[in-house]
């Protein structure tokens, strides 16, 4: 598998023009004119395409569609692609450098894999494609404002932002029952042994899906964060040991819900509850009592 480093090298692999810039590039696709076929390849930087009446050979939905693809460090192509040329296009290219040193630019969705791609309207691919435009201009001036150049890349990502919320709301079919995959895998982590605590991480490999896509779509549809319901879950069936077991000592609880060190479960639960286990187990007893 090729892992390519910088700009340059990739757009020479793939038949564009070499970057003006060496943390930014924003440029057309030409697809007669470059790579249709590849085996897996990695960047290690963030990519992402905006791709019109795009034909993949190896999707099994053969029609073309109009979307965004996401490329990011860590992410693999695992199949590589093998595409028609009847396609047109825009890609924006980011360094981590200026990722870090505009923090604004990092979105979640910039980690999504490549089949979580954002489908766009005519109007969106438009108010794209304008923005695009002026990106362009500032981008090949050799004087440019390299300011408003950022400037412009905020909004690109932004609207692509508020995109994907469109996206969410409007299959809310698709995207609650995903929700509800997340909440049953949540529900079923107990049912077994645990040697550790749930997290967003295997939760978005048990379901296929980037952690930051899960994330995202559980954050659209809840109000609350992945690892917020995955703190809301343990908390709740800490209670429920607490008040269920009282021969469970805290260390016993604490490992039968995957914590690795007791106090840690201590400092959790006092965090969540506002009080410690010891005297949560102590309300509960006592209000028992006075029933």
């Amino acid at each position: 598998m090729k892992i390519f480093k910088d700009f340059i090298s990739y757009n020479t692999y793939l038949g564009l023009p070499a970057p003006l810039d060496n943390n930014i590039d924003v440029g057309y696709y030409d697809p007669p004119n470059m790579l249709l076929k590849s085996e897996p390849v990695a960047v290690d930087f963030y990519r992402i395409s905006f791709k019109v009446n795009f034909k993949s050979k190896i999707l099994p939905d053969n029609d073309p569609i109009t979307a965004v693809f996401f490329n990011s460090p860590n992410i693999v192509l695992s199949e590589g692609w093998d595409i028609e040329p009847t396609y047109t296009g825009m890609y924006l290219q980011l360094s981590k450098k200026i990722i870090e040193e505009n923090r604004f630019l990092f979105k979640t969705y910039l980690d999504y894999g490549q089949h979580e791609a954002l489908y766009l309207t005519e109007e969106e691919i438009k108010e794209i494609s304008s923005v695009f435009e002026l990106m362009m201009k500032y981008y090949k001036n050799s004087t440019r404002n390299f300011n408003v150049l950022i400037s412009y890349v905020n909004v690109l990502v932004s609207l692509v932002e508020a995109y994907y919320k469109r996206q969410f709301s409007t299959d809310p079919k698709l995207y609650s029952r995903i929700v509800s995959d997340f909440q049953q895998s949540l529900i079923q982590y107990y049912d077994q042994p645990v040697s550790q605590l749930p997290s967003v991480q295997y939760f978005a490999e048990k379901l296929g899906l980037t952690p930051n896509y899960l994330g995202d779509i559980v954050k659209h549809y809840t109000q609350k964060s992945a690892l917020e319901n995955i703190h809301d879950f343990v908390t709740k069936k800490a209670k429920e040991l607490l008040e269920q077991n009282s021969n469970m000592n805290n260390s016993e609880i604490a490992y039968e819900l995957g914590f690795e060190y007791p106090n840690y479960f201590s400092k959790f639960f006092k965090k969540q509850v506002g009080l410690s286990p010891k005297e949560y187990r102590s309300q509960v007893i006592t209000k028992l009592q006075n029933q």
